[in-house]
């Protein structure tokens, strides 16, 4: 058994990454035994626009130092609209700065993003086409659409539930998500993205979703998860988180 300090760079409105990251982690942890604590660093942020968002990520620096000074063994910026939204293929950048960073502050650790993390996993599942469901203004929607494109990822289609308001995301209801997520295009994806966005509560919605379509499905949480286990060198097992954690 091991015990691993996990670091949180939080949107200051988030209130889903703290409850469904720690979930799947506690469900991995269930199968192997594998300990986790979680220690978060918040970035101002209530309305999801891009310039609250680029504001957010100029402030990224300072909320990674902060984290470096608990000495966690990774961190992950789960904001992934924050980093897709300024422009395509910078999640390798954004990572790369905040984990100099973090060395630079006696921390040497990786640090992940969602962003980076969504785009990995569905490579890993072997998707080459893909739809999506947001929770964002639809032309946010589309700059995360053209990100995943660019990463090589055909996005078939997309539904937007145009809410901008971040703190009312926290608060849409998962279990409204496979009746969502039925009125996509599917015809030839290979998964659906239930929720491109961490903030958007998705993990109960999970198995119905995966039952409803008969595809596999990830979200943005779910993929930071994978990301951060994987960072770790840990097994990514855990029940009913969706498609990167199906035991082999």
């Amino acid at each position: 058994m091991s015990s691993h300090r996990i670091g949180l760079l939080v949107p200051s409105s988030n209130t889903t990454m703290e409850t469904e990251i720690p979930e799947i982690l506690r469900r991995q942890s269930e199968l192997t035994g594998d300990q986790f604590t979680f220690h978060a660093s918040r970035m101002r942020m209530k309305t999801v626009e891009k310039s609250e968002l680029a504001a957010m990520n100029a402030d990224a620096g300072r909320a990674t130092v902060e984290l470096a000074d608990a000495q966690v063994e990774v961190m992950a910026y789960a904001c992934l609209v924050a980093i897709m939204s300024q422009g395509n293929g910078v999640h390798r950048g954004i990572e790369e700065d905040l984990t100099r960073t973090a060395a630079d502050n006696g921390c040497a650790v990786d640090v992940l993003s969602s962003a980076g993390a969504l785009v990995e996993g569905l490579h890993h599942l072997g998707a080459r086409k893909v739809s999506i469901v947001t929770p964002y203004m639809k032309p946010l929607t589309a700059l995360v659409a053209g990100y995943i494109e660019s990463e090589g990822i055909e996005v078939q289609d997309s539904i937007s539930l145009e809410v901008d308001d971040n703190l009312a995301v926290g608060r849409l209801d998962p279990s409204r998500l496979p009746d969502i997520a039925t009125d996509l295009d599917t015809r030839g994806v290979d998964a659906v993205v239930l929720s491109a966005c961490v903030q958007m509560p998705s993990l109960p919605a999970i198995p119905a979703a995966e039952k409803r379509l008969g595809l596999p499905i990830v979200t943005a949480a779910a993929a930071t998860s994978w990301k951060l286990l994987r960072t770790l060198g840990l097994e990514t097992v855990a029940d009913d988180a969706g498609a990167l954690f199906k035991k082999s």
